[in-house]
């Protein structure tokens, strides 16, 4: 019997209770903003959160089984540990112990700091910067159970297959590269396209976040998949999520009576 032997990161987090958010049997993935969640606005199936320009967020993800489980977590396509860009499967992923909520507030840059999610335009999201921006706005979580290990004769040194090196064998063969000139002709057009009216995600400023790097067996059935969509409101208006709002009727509702002293105008 050939497994899949998923590398994968672990750390320790004071666990968080789930609210409200995108889930399934338990499953989570939410956006928090200041440690609250955003709101969330269902059409068409899909889950929408509303970006907040320039501001910072953190994801949180809720593992209600009694297993661990490996999750495959993504900001705009972009793998939140590694920056890859490819199946959930063979991606690396976060492991999140039974029953365990846990909070990421960035891109894992190294193995002990991570660069903070912040809400930004198209041009300026980390998408961008690496030419990847086929899946701006979007936020993935893909959850696969731990796999149980059941001994093998001809295997005593564990469950997984391994090749004549002694690597864990994936079954699959490593997906072809594209050729350099190619890619960076797709690049150009895809940058070329870009408009800040559409939220991303950018690179933040640097927190500290120790990871350790671990081997798990993990299932490569998911036992859940969670997607959310983002964009700034005027979108989410475009799109027949929130209301119109008439921009001068709100300007008069924000008015106050008083304001301190009179000022001086210009001569």
């Amino acid at each position: 019997m050939r497994t899949q032997i998923a590398a994968a990161l672990t750390f320790a987090l004071a666990a968080a209770a789930p609210a409200d958010a995108a889930a399934r049997g338990g499953f989570e993935l939410s956006v928090l903003v200041d440690g609250a969640p955003r709101p969330e606005f269902h059409k068409g199936g899909t889950v929408y959160v509303e970006a907040l320009r320039g501001r910072e967020y953190a994801l949180r993800i809720t593992n209600p089984l009694g297993v661990r489980v490996g999750v495959a977590l993504a900001v705009d396509g972009l793998n939140t540990v590694d920056a890859t860009h490819r199946d959930a499967v063979s991606a690396t992923k976060w492991i999140l112990e039974p029953y365990q909520s846990i909070v990421l507030e960035g891109w894992q840059v190294n193995l002990s700091d991570a660069r903070r999610f912040v809400f930004t335009g198209e041009r300026d999201s980390y998408g961008a910067a690496l030419g990847k921006t086929e899946d701006l706005g979007v936020l993935e979580a893909v959850f696969f159970r731990e796999k149980a290990c059941r001994p093998i004769p001809v295997l005593p040194e564990g469950c997984g297959s391994r090749d004549a090196a002694g690597r864990p064998s994936s079954g699959a063969p490593a997906p072809r590269a594209k050729g350099e000139a190619e890619a960076s002709r797709q690049e150009k057009a895809a940058a070329s396209s870009l408009a800040d009216e559409y939220a991303a995600t950018g690179m933040g400023d640097r927190t500290r976040h120790d990871v350790t790097r671990v081997d798990l067996d993990l299932e490569r059935t998911p036992a859940a998949r969670l997607r959310i969509r983002y964009e700034f409101r005027p979108q989410l208006v475009r799109l027949g999520i929130l209301p119109a709002e008439d921009d001068r009727l709100a300007r008069r509702e924000r008015a106050r009576g008083f304001d301190r002293f009179c000022p001086e105008p210009d001569r």
